[in-house]
Formats: structure tokens, C-alpha cells, sequence
């Protein structure tokens, strides 16, 4: 294969991944979820200020799905920071992707900061020399560029119990 077929097919062995944060309460977010409806938007709900939620992470590619991860400590829900971050990449994505048997994949990651965080980003140059497609990565993410809409779907329905 020659260097521009790689370049092409790059997205043929990418992992695109992603976290969002699930309120058990049902409770959505608006600026992760858009949803189109006949009722009016603006009405009013009452919802606990402070409701029980759950941070996810997956991966997903061609391949195969890598994932997801529930970010927790003794038992209870916590944000990803780099710290954590970096401790998932290295004991549950870097196994997963060896057991995989992929060979040579490229990563992307959206530019949250834990995600792009000094750390974090050593160990996933590391892991992807030359293939890492991240804000301050090898190949940048684009400016205002929305979140991967497919990991967020498939995460909703891993979250909610419903099988794959």
C-alpha cells in the first residue's frame, strides 16, 4: 500500500473516542444533545439541582468497540481528569487494543482537558507516534467541531441497559 492509500484510508483503523456524562435522573444536557420536538422547549421541568449521573468512555472504530468505561471511585461516579484519564488509557484501552490484535491504528480524542493534557498526551503519543488526531495532536481537531454523535447514541443505550 502505498503512503497516499494510507493516508486515505486512515479512518479505515481509527478508534474515534469519547466521553459524556449520563444523568440517572434522566435529566439531558443540552449542549451535548439536540433533539427536535412538537412540544415546547421552554417549558418547565422541575429536576433535582444536584441528580446522580455517570461518566462513560468509549472507543469505537471499524474494528471493533472498546469500551465503555465507567469512570468510578469507591463505587461512585467521577469526572474524567487527566489522572484518570491516563489510568483508563494504560489499564483498560492499551489491553483492549493489544487483545484486539488491530496492528497499526490511528486515535482521535475531541479536546477536553483531560484528554489534552500534558500526561495524556505524552502517553498517547506514545502509544499512536504520528497518528493521533487530537487538539495540540499530530493532526489537529478541527475549532467548534461537534462531538461523535454515534458514541454518544451507543453509550445512551449501554447506559439505559439495552443490548447491542
Amino acid at each position: 500500500m502505498s503512503t497516499l492509500d494510507q493516508k486515505v484510508a486512515w479512518w479505515r483503523c481509527c478508534f474515534f473516542s469519547d466521553e459524556a456524562h449520563f444523568h440517572i435522573s434522566g435529566c439531558v444536557n443540552k449542549q451535548n444533545m439536540h433533539y427536535w420536538s412538537s412540544v415546547n422547549p421552554r417549558e418547565i421541568h422541575q429536576r433535582p439541582l444536584h441528580s446522580d449521573w455517570v461518566t462513560v468512555w468509549c472507543a469505537i472504530s471499524r474494528i471493533g468497540i472498546i469500551g465503555p468505561y465507567f469512570f468510578d471511585e469507591d463505587d461512585r461516579a467521577v469526572t474524567a481528569n487527566s489522572v484518570r484519564y491516563v489510568a483508563m488509557i494504560q489499564e483498560f484501552f492499551a489491553p483492549a487494543l493489544e487483545e484486539l490484535n488491530a496492528g497499526l491504528v490511528w486515535f482521535q480524542q475531541n479536546g477536553a482537558t483531560a484528554h489534552t493534557a500534558q500526561k495524556s498526551m505524552a502517553v498517547l503519543r506514545e502509544m499512536f507516534p504520528s497518528r493521533l488526531i487530537s487538539l495540540r495532536g499530530d493532526i489537529s481537531w478541527p475549532a467548534r467541531s461537534p462531538d461523535l454523535t454515534p458514541l454518544r447514541l451507543f453509550l445512551v443505550g449501554v447506559s439505559k441497559g439495552q443490548s447491542v
